[in-house]
């Protein structure tokens, strides 16, 4: 399974690394949050079949973001790299993104 830990997102955002990091959280549990990862693009994931080819071509890495890096984003990464992404899974989620002390911001609204 593949999935990249709190730290070392916060070092790939430190050190400039190119990737795309995607916030599927359910619309209520993200809206009820009102913060998200510096960086993080909303993509519904339960409307992935609509916006997955948006991530096409596979020219950066995708790490996959939900509240508690569990069946939301773990499947996501898994299909995404089934598609031929180098996509992964944010382990423990947003709550240890959170844990580990890394910033959030409030929701990008744009």
């Amino acid at each position: 399974m593949a999935h990249i830990t709190a730290t070392e997102l916060a070092l790939w955002q430190a050190g400039g690394l190119a990737f795309d990091l995607l916030d599927v959280r359910r619309a209520a549990a993200r809206a009820g949050d009102g913060t998200q990862i510096p960086g993080a693009h909303w993509r519904d994931p339960a409307a992935w079949l609509d916006w997955k080819d948006a991530c096409l071509p596979a020219v950066r890495p995708l790490v996959v973001v939900c509240a508690h890096g569990q069946e939301i984003s773990q499947g996501l990464a898994a299909a995404l790299r089934a598609m031929g992404l180098d996509a992964r899974h944010l382990q423990g989620g947003l709550a240890q993104w959170r844990a580990g002390g890394h910033a959030v911001v409030p929701l990008d609204h744009g």
